[in-house]
């Protein structure tokens, strides 16, 4: 169990990604990703792209919650965050979720 989720939950996640060619790369950040997290965690994945739209972050969102996982998904642009802590926080820690 990499990063604390079932292999079924990361194929799971990452067969969404795959539909969407615009995306560059996903990363996780958060709990997750510094191996911190406890079972009840969120999953806290940021999406890498110059070409992904910022209004195709809701069709992403409602494929994830189609999937009906145990966890809440936080989903972010990384190029849309204002908050230069979180940017680093993302840069220093994270964890290329797709694609590998």
């Amino acid at each position: 169990m990499e990063y604390g989720l079932s292999n079924e939950t990361i194929e799971s996640l990452r067969n969404v990604f795959s539909r969407y060619q615009q995306i560059g790369q996903v990363w996780l950040f958060g709990s997750r990703a510094k191996g911190n997290y406890h079972s009840g965690s969120d999953i806290d994945l940021a999406i890498k792209s110059e070409r992904f739209p910022a209004s195709g972050l809701l069709d992403i969102q409602i494929e994830l919650d189609k999937l009906e996982l145990l966890y809440k998904i936080d989903l972010i642009l990384y190029d849309a965050i204002k908050e230069p802590a979180l940017r680093e926080h993302i840069d220093r820690v994270g964890k290329l979720f797709y694609p590998l």
